[in-house]
């Protein structure tokens, strides 16, 4: 397989039979995680979830109320547990919530049951991406860009342990999922 262009739906669902592990997209809020996942996983014939909406369905809470009633390490303690019985599947993509990766033990969790793949973009995209939805709690503190660019610094050396890392940049969702499953292909 070489590029996306030539990257055929024999291609793909020969390289979904190889996968042997779910695959986790990581990476800030607003770079795509879902929507690109949703993309991946329908390529793939696979199941897609994000972390966040089984958490909510879980605690029949939403993040912020779980954050404002419970506080940080009761969230990420149950989005350990979420993510670990997501993984048990084995097989499909899973959409994380941006923090979930900074925490040693899920991070740990991921790298040793999927296969974790970054996605990736510049400031200026994440603040347009970020502004057209108002559930952002960390947002709502201050400027977006500052915000956004002081997480995007701090966090990108944990992110960088995943062994993939994808440029979700300005591009068709459709393009972004291609992308990560050539560099999928690349990787195996």
């Amino acid at each position: 397989m070489t590029t996306s262009s030539e990257f055929t739906s024999q291609d793909i669902a020969t390289l979904a039979n190889r996968l042997d592990r779910p695959i986790v997209l990581v990476g800030l809020m607003g770079v795509g995680k879902s929507t690109v996942g949703q993309r991946l996983a329908s390529l793939l014939g696979m199941d897609f979830v994000d972390s966040d909406d089984a958490i909510e369905e879980a605690a029949h809470l939403s993040i912020a109320e779980i954050f404002e009633e419970f506080g940080e390490p009761y969230f990420r303690a149950g989005e350990r547990r979420v993510i670990a019985r997501l993984l048990e599947d084995r097989r499909g993509v899973v959409a994380t919530g941006g923090g979930a990766f900074m925490d040693e033990e899920t991070r740990a969790l991921i790298l040793r049951s999927a296969l974790a793949v970054w996605l990736d973009c510049d400031i200026e995209t994440l603040v347009a991406r970020t502004a057209r939805r108002e559930t952002r709690p960390l947002l709502k503190t201050g400027d977006p860009h500052a915000i956004l660019s002081r997480l995007h610094r701090e966090r990108s050396p944990a992110y960088a342990q995943a062994p993939i890392r994808i440029e979700t940049g300005n591009y068709p969702h459709h393009q972004t999922a291609m992308k990560i499953l050539e560099a999928i292909d690349a990787w195996m």
